[in-house]
């Protein structure tokens, strides 16, 4: 198992030092941005080729239940392309078939995982601009804000969510709908979606969020749930709890790390990993936290120690394309162009590049690496791929 310490020394401060992330380094080199767009006009052409041209959506299941989720993650992807024109017959149709997922509660989903699939719809049908798609983004987001664990009487509970004070280890956070328990990954898609929305940082939903992110950070400085006592790690986890009857237990995908006391002694803790750290990360930009902030800093700290596209650290290729999703947005939202590692500069928007035009087929699809989270589906790794990549080329 891998070790860190638990305190800072000078070692760890030397570390502080390198993983600030420079807002002075030169932007995209003229050759990536070209190799860049060649990728997303590949994978477009793929995505488009998928969409199911009676109804407008991609992986339309009349058999059984469908998740507008993947025709919001690929419709979110096409609407960043900055020439994207959303009177195209396929991106036009692709709104109408989200919109028609519109439930009376106001949330876009069909049956299941109300959460995740309204969030992705509304972070695509914030970038229509029609009244129909305006209308239908209003009254999902507010059915939205309705499944976020919160204080009794400040919005009628949705599905899955429960009236908690903030002692409770669930309080800000957002889970599936029918779980018992929320989650970094979907409170990441819900304050994505806010913000897409149009949600100011400072809006009540966005700082109950931010008390749930703090109990999933691995650093004690922060998190005051007993599974973070005296944790350095300074990535994320995934929850709070496994279930209703564990909360405050916490839960990691990524399973457990040793971690070495000041006294020699070690001590096994949850293992924070790549994919809820980016997520967390990009959180904190939308929240508009300072730099140095001991929350921004803990994160940046684990993300130089462990800045790879090889795989999703902790996990390996596990989630690897939903990882790249997360990194693509975090990073463009921080708005800095280079990764200061103990090995030196990393171009994060050039290596996301390079990464996945090696894993682009020859029909423009991704290659599947891991079957996990749904991860065997050509069309979502595709759409994760996009976004991330729209995003890299926004540098």
């Amino acid at each position: 198992m891998s070790t860190t310490r638990t305190r800072f020394g000078w070692m760890a401060t030397a570390l502080v030092c390198l993983c600030a992330l420079s807002a002075h380094a030169q932007r995209m080199s003229d050759d990536h941005r070209t190799r860049g767009e060649a990728v997303a006009e590949r994978l477009e052409a793929y995505l488009l080729s998928q969409q199911d041209q009676p109804s407008g959506g991609w992986r339309v299941n009349p058999q059984g239940v469908s998740f507008p989720a993947i025709t919001g993650l690929v419709l979110n992807g096409l609407l960043l392309d900055p020439n994207a024109d959303q009177s195209n017959p396929a991106i036009a149709s692709a709104a109408r078939y989200l919109i028609g997922w519109q439930q009376p509660d106001g949330g876009i989903y069909d049956k299941v995982l109300p959460s995740y699939n309204t969030s992705c719809a509304i972070s695509a049908l914030a970038h229509i601009d029609t009244p129909e798609a305006r209308k239908a983004v209003k009254e999902a987001t507010e059915f939205l804000l309705g499944l976020q664990w919160q204080e009794p009487g400040e919005t009628p509970p949705g599905p899955g969510a429960e009236p908690v004070d903030r002692s409770h280890p669930y309080y800000g956070g957002v889970g599936y709908g029918q779980h018992s328990r929320p989650d970094a990954s979907n409170v990441s898609f819900f304050l994505q979606a806010l913000d897409d929305a149009g949600y100011e940082h400072d809006a009540p939903a966005v700082q109950r969020a931010l008390v749930f992110l703090s109990r999933v950070q691995m650093d004690g400085r922060v998190n005051d749930m007993a599974y973070a006592d005296g944790s350095s790690q300074g990535g994320f986890i995934y929850s709070t709890g496994t279930d209703g009857d564990t909360a405050g237990q916490g839960e990691s995908k990524a399973g457990m790390i040793e971690e070495t006391l000041d006294d020699g002694t070690t001590i096994s803790r949850l293992r924070a990993y790549g994919s809820m750290t980016y997520a967390g990360f990009k959180s904190f930009a939308y929240a508009k936290l300072a730099d140095d902030d001991v929350r921004v800093e803990s994160a940046r700290r684990w993300i130089a120690a462990h800045y790879t596209l090889d795989e999703n650290p902790g996990l390996g290729m596990a989630g690897f394309y939903y990882y790249i999703l997360v990194f693509g947005r975090a990073m463009d939202a921080w708005g800095e162009p280079v990764v200061s590692t103990p090995e030196g500069e990393e171009r994060w928007a050039e290596d996301l590049i390079d990464r996945l035009e090696a894993l682009q087929n020859d029909d423009g699809s991704m290659r599947s690496l891991d079957d996990r989270w749904m991860e065997s589906d050509p069309v979502l790794i595709s759409a994760y791929s996009l976004i991330a990549l729209r995003h890299a080329l926004n540098d």
